[in-house]
């Protein structure tokens, strides 16, 4: 090949390295704000899904002649007046748990120091040192505290409690400008891209709307069925608090895979005032898993899962990362986040290969 043939190739070749880079170098901004802005990106993101949720029911009003602002404002309200009420009634029922609290707290340390000293005594058991030595060397070594882990859940806690103050007051508002105006946001958008691409946008757009609406909606009828089912599961043992106990179970419906496994630990906590039998754990543990199981292998892939086509692989390393970034909201949001992303790759000719690769 002579040297004039060449020269086109490394020209291309390193073209497509500095866009490779710049490439790079954007997802990393954009990482570093979602993780350093969490606050507010995860605001906006649950504006997003809100609002996607709730405009076929503001399209409802405005069929039967009710102005979009005012139907927007009235699916605002109503929407504020039911997570106010489910709010209430979870601060209540936590309430009563708290005052019940010294009697359960017996019991766990209890439970601890029992499982403590089973662990010593095998310790014991497989190092063949003496009890009475070991217990004298355990009160003479006292390790130094460390005062930076208590400072940095502080601070953990202070980013924790910003998020939720940005969530609480400006969420509402969001979700309220995004439905009243979303013509205008509509066609603003379209606008800020070529006109030879706006329809492929539109069209970016429109399954967007369709697979995060359908999303939020069947996930809320899954996560409401979990919550029952669960609730009635605890009633008829007759635990302690079987709705909150339900709410929680519901809640940890929606991260895959590790929250029918968390849904565990909850239950355990309180059914250790009422057993100490290992049998009522088993128990516990099998139906919990078969509820989650039932309801996200078989309702929900019926529901959401032909609009979502996620692999599983996809799916934990998701959660992984979003759990990462952002804690318990990262686990539920992940989902969303990377359905998103599989459509926004279907609708782009170079990363249609990270969309096949997401896909079920």
């Amino acid at each position: 090949m002579s040297s004039a043939e060449t020269a086109p190739v490394k020209e291309y070749a390193r073209l497509v390295g500095s866009t490779f880079s710049l490439r790079v170098i954007a997802a990393a901004i954009i990482l570093l704000f979602a993780y350093y802005a969490q606050g507010v990106v995860i605001t906006l993101v649950l504006s997003i899904l809100l609002a996607y949720c709730l405009d076929p029911l503001v399209e409802f009003l405005e069929g039967w002649r009710i102005p979009r602002t005012i139907g927007s404002m009235i699916m605002v309200l109503l929407l504020c007046a039911i997570i106010g009420a489910v709010g209430y009634g979870l601060w209540t029922r936590a309430s009563d748990f708290a005052e019940s609290w010294p009697k359960y707290s017996g019991v766990w340390r209890q439970t601890a120091a029992s499982v403590e000293k089973k662990i010593s005594g095998i310790e014991r058991g497989v190092s063949g040192a003496n009890p009475a030595t070991g217990n004298q060397a355990a009160t003479q070594i006292d390790p130094p505290r460390d005062t930076g882990i208590v400072r940095n859940l502080i601070l953990r806690g202070a980013g924790s409690l910003y998020a939720l103050f940005l969530e609480v007051t400006f969420v509402p508002f969001l979700v309220f400008f995004m439905l009243a105006g979303k013509r205008e946001a509509w066609h603003s958008t379209l606008q800020l891209f070529p006109a030879s691409r706006r329809t492929q946008v539109k069209e970016l757009l429109e399954d967007l709307r369709i697979v995060l609406r359908d999303y939020v909606l069947w996930m809320s009828v899954v996560t409401l069925m979990v919550i029952t089912f669960s609730s009635l599961f605890f009633w008829v043992l007759g635990l302690d608090y079987p709705i909150l106990l339900g709410i929680v179970s519901g809640v940890l419906n929606m991260v895959p895979y590790i929250g029918a496994v968390l849904a565990w630990l909850p239950a355990f906590m309180l059914a250790l005032t009422k057993w100490q039998t290992i049998g009522w754990f088993i128990l516990i543990a099998g139906v919990l898993t078969s509820i989650h199981i039932f309801a996200l292998n078989l309702i929900a892939p019926q529901l959401v899962g032909r609009r979502l086509r996620l692999n599983a692989v996809a799916i934990t390393i998701s959660l992984l990362f979003w759990g990462w970034v952002w804690g318990g909201m990262g686990l539920l949001l992940a989902i969303p986040i990377t359905a998103t992303l599989r459509v926004i790759c279907e609708h782009n000719e170079s990363w249609k290969p990270i969309g096949r690769w997401l896909s079920a």
